[in-house]
């Protein structure tokens, strides 16, 4: 459960797909669905309303992000990587 009030679901092979496109998060999991329940801050995406990016503090000046696509009151995971920057797009909630 999100802070916004939803799930975020994903499959195994979903998720050994984004582990294929980013290994360097494999060993992340655990942090990965905790940016996802208690983010250090979300933002919508700029180019779709839809799409949430949640951020968890990883490494000095690093991140964790999980991008999650919320339709009908359910969300989905499209990806997740690590990051030096937060990108731009409204903060919709702040720890």
């Amino acid at each position: 459960m999100t802070p916004l009030g939803f799930t975020v679901r994903t499959s195994n092979n979903y998720w050994q797909r984004l582990i294929e496109k980013h290994p360097d998060i494999e060993e992340l999991e655990d942090l990965i669905m905790q940016s996802l329940a208690s983010p250090d801050e979300i933002r919508q995406s700029r180019s779709d309303a839809n799409v949430l990016l949640f951020y968890q503090s990883y490494k000095q000046k690093r991140w964790v992000v999980a991008v999650a696509k919320r339709l009908n009151g359910e969300g989905f995971l499209i990806t997740a990587y690590q990051t030096n920057a937060i990108k731009e797009g409204e903060t919709l909630w702040h720890k």
